[in-house]
């Protein structure tokens, strides 16, 4: 019998954490979310994502574990079976389950749901697939796009696999990491292991103008500020200089590198609000002001390729090691937490979600968040597609006084916000 043979891949940079923490309480996926006009109809989804796979090898992939390290390698199985959605978001992927793929797709109403472990890809590359999906998804439903647009991948679809880390990385690079731990918010987790989500719709125009006009700051410093000063009314007691509020903010590193890959490229930095005196009352615009330059001093190509580098470095050092994969593991998972504690919570903005136009018409809106992770039981997501901004919190906890107060300062700013819930803190 012949032997089959498969081709692999190596983990990128970032990618080499996720398969070490993974595991149920921890599940490292994101959702990227299409909602449509009309109900999905799920045999017509199953068919789409049967013929969009073979032409994705980035996601038509599973995941190994060698002596030495994780690998990724060519899943020749059928495509994963997509079914109605009958469980909380973004649960944990097993390898053995899914006939062995990294990603699912559920259904629900008008929503396809693209849940993605964060080792195939960061939002990027999971936002590339989701659209190539809906678009084959919409050709089978009417014919005059399949006319229109053919059977192909779209032009704008990459299919680029390179590790951007490795061939952007220059030098060695010191530590630049927060070794202090943060504030980490704590309080009663929702029953049953919930998963709570929160969605706010906003008008991109009004939010634009007020970031602009009114606190001079950009689109994604406002929003941070906004959760920051959220965190600190709800949580004031428990903040100080010892314990500051730390917001891990992921950048993309396409545009500063010109990398147009489907893999992991990204780094993260942290917007920092300490109090200096907590008897003080911050208003809104000093702490937007203080966002604004603990990001901008970060968000530099020279910044962001030290961080890399420094990753890149001690990955290359240790990953490169003989030592035996349980070893490790413990040792990866040890780095991870002592990074993990030292972030409050993270705000991760995938962007602006840009469809061809003969597909507008049947889409109505998309959203993404992510999944809990060490110390941070809530997280906010931002993505936006034609004006509209959907800013999304996902949280165990039951208060959702966090929720609220940061709708509450855009409220107070005249931006109007539509407001959708999963409903599991009725």
């Amino acid at each position: 019998m012949a032997h089959q043979h498969y081709s692999w891949e190596k983990l990128d940079n970032s990618a080499n954490v996720f398969p070490v923490i993974a595991d149920e309480n921890m599940t490292n996926t994101y959702r990227i979310a299409a909602v449509l006009k009309e109900n999905i109809d799920g045999g017509k989804l199953q068919e789409a994502l049967d013929i969009v796979l073979p032409k994705f090898p980035g996601f038509n992939l599973r995941m190994r574990s060698g002596i030495f390290w994780y690998y990724m390698e060519e899943n020749g199985k059928p495509a994963p079976r997509v079914h109605e959605e009958d469980t909380y978001p973004c649960r944990y992927i097993h390898g053995s389950r899914n006939n062995s793929y990294m990603f699912r797709i559920t259904y629900y109403r008008k929503r396809i749901n693209m849940e993605v472990f964060h080792v195939l890809a960061d939002g990027m590359g999971g936002v590339t697939f989701l659209r190539e999906l809906v678009y084959q998804y919409l050709r089978l439903l009417y014919p005059e796009l399949q006319k229109r647009y053919g059977d192909g991948l779209s032009a704008e679809t990459s299919l680029n696999r390179e590790d951007s880390f490795k061939s952007s990385y220059r030098r060695k690079s010191k530590s630049v990491y927060e070794r202090t731990r943060a504030y980490l918010i704590k309080g009663e987790k929702l029953p049953y292991d919930g998963f709570g989500l929160i969605h706010g719709y906003l008008s991109l125009e009004e939010l634009k103008s007020v970031c602009k006009g009114i606190y001079g700051v950009s689109v994604n410093e406002y929003l941070v500020a906004a959760l920051i000063q959220a965190i600190y009314r709800t949580h004031a007691r428990g903040i100080s200089a010892h314990r500051p509020v730390r917001v891990a903010v992921p950048v993309n590193l396409r545009p500063f590198f010109d990398s147009i890959t489907t893999k992991n490229f990204f780094v993260m930095v942290s917007a920092v609000f300490y109090p200096q005196d907590n008897t003080k009352e911050y208003s809104f615009d000093e702490i937007a002001k203080i966002v604004h330059a603990s990001l901008k001093s970060q968000i530099t190509k020279e910044n962001l390729e030290n961080i890399f580098s420094y990753n890149v470095s001690n990955e290359d050092m240790f990953i490169a090691r003989a030592v035996p994969l349980p070893i490790k593991n413990i040792a990866i998972r040890l780095i991870y937490t002592e990074k993990a504690l030292a972030n409050t919570t993270t705000l991760t903005n995938i962007g602006a979600i840009t469809v061809l136009d003969g597909y507008k018409p049947y889409i109505d809106k998309f959203n993404c968040f992510l999944s809990f992770s060490v110390g941070q039981s809530i997280k906010a997501s931002v993505c936006s597609y034609e004006g509209q901004l959907a800013f999304t919190f996902s949280s165990a906890f039951v208060d959702t006084s966090i929720q609220r107060e940061t709708f509450r300062q855009m409220t107070k700013d005249g931006i109007h916000v539509t407001i959708e819930t999963n409903g599991v803190f009725e």
